[in-house]
């Protein structure tokens, strides 16, 4: 199997995660994720209710003025509250069938200099999202990651790989209650706030481009294909895996080239916190991943099922453990974006769900 597809043929179209009717509720909802999240099960599906659970009054009164939300006031319920205070989460989390948490602090630099801050949100934050989930019996749940909790070197990633291991336990000790916790990993948001292509496209004009290393590669996603992914988790996950999409990479000096050509590349050496390359699967995760078609999964530190069953049973095609030594890294990937697809999706970009 070959390491990375097509972004056209991510997902299968038929995937059914089963939301009509459900009680979904999003934590971090009125971020870029949230909002194809959401847009993309009220156009597809016919949920119950939809709660946006975010701290920021703004953001709420800004998306409520938006399609497709502001024609669905019938299911749409605006929850101000903060991952980081469990009691509010309770309470958003009544009859809630479907939690999938996004809200994070994710900037590198903030949370270096703010370091507890990003624990409080990223790991304290996860275990309020798991204990009221359980409390209230939502059945699946799925937590966001990034290639960054994979070996990390910043607080950022190190709190996000906490996040990973807490939402994976959280299966060992669910007892009676239905819910399975899962998680999804990926790489950098083409075009995502923060990110080197709103950077590179404001200073486009200057005629200089600051490039940190020009060795530097990336994993790339598009925020639909995230939500796709996130959607095909809430479909098959069993509770415990991290499931890793197979997705392109691109080289940081071919993003420069396709937003302009003609700029004058200055290195400016690799920041605090910063990889040359971003890894998503170990060498040592390698030794209990599956890889399947489209994707891969870390199975759970602990065994919570048949790991043969699963790898014949969990998709449409089985699953093979994936060799020793093997590893997932944005600079050995078998698949990158050439210059002229990089142009055509930063300026052209197609919606592809």
């Amino acid at each position: 199997m070959s390491q990375s597809v097509s972004p056209a043929t991510a997902l299968p179209a038929t995937l059914d995660p089963r939301l009509d009717g459900a009680s979904i509720l999003v934590t971090g909802a009125t971020g870029s994720f949230g909002h194809c999240f959401l847009e993309t099960v009220l156009s597809r599906y016919q949920p119950r209710r939809v709660i946006v659970f975010s701290r920021d009054e703004l953001k709420q009164f800004d998306m409520q003025q938006r399609e497709p939300f502001c024609s669905r006031r019938d299911v749409m319920r605006w929850f101000l509250g903060d991952v980081r205070d469990a009691d509010r989460l309770r309470k958003a989390m009544e009859d809630v069938d479907v939690v999938v948490h996004a809200a994070a602090l994710k900037q590198v630099p903030a949370a270096e200099y703010n370091p507890f801050e990003a624990v409080k949100t990223n790991v304290l934050g996860a275990q309020n999202v798991i204990d009221a989930s359980l409390e209230a019996d939502v059945s699946r749940i799925v937590a966001l990651s990034t290639d960054k909790a994979a070996a990390p070197i910043n607080l950022y990633g190190a709190t996000k790989l906490v996040s990973d291991k807490l939402f994976v336990a959280a299966n060992n000790y669910r007892g009676k209650h239905p819910s399975r916790f899962s998680v999804v990993r990926y790489g950098n948001v083409l075009g995502s706030r923060g990110s080197v292509i709103p950077y590179f496209l404001a200073r486009r004009d200057l005629g200089v481009l600051p490039v940190t290393h020009e060795a530097m590669t990336r994993f790339s996603i598009s925020v639909q294909e995230g939500v796709g992914y996130v959607l095909m988790a809430l479909a098959q996950a069993w509770g415990g895996e991290v499931f890793v999409p197979k997705i392109p990479s691109y080289r940081i000096l071919d993003v420069a080239k396709a937003i302009a050509p003609d700029a004058r590349i200055e290195i400016v050496g690799i920041r605090p916190g910063e990889k040359l390359h971003e890894e998503m699967i170990t060498a040592t995760d390698a030794i209990t991943t599956v890889e399947f078609e489209r994707y891969y999964v870390i199975l759970p530190a602990t065994e919570l099922w048949d790991v043969e069953r699963f790898r014949l049973e969990s998709s449409s095609a089985p699953g093979r453990m994936c060799d020793i030594g093997f590893s997932y890294n944005s600079g050995t990937n078998d698949r990158f974006l050439t210059v002229e697809e990089l142009r055509a999706q930063i300026f052209n970009p197609v919606a592809d769900g």
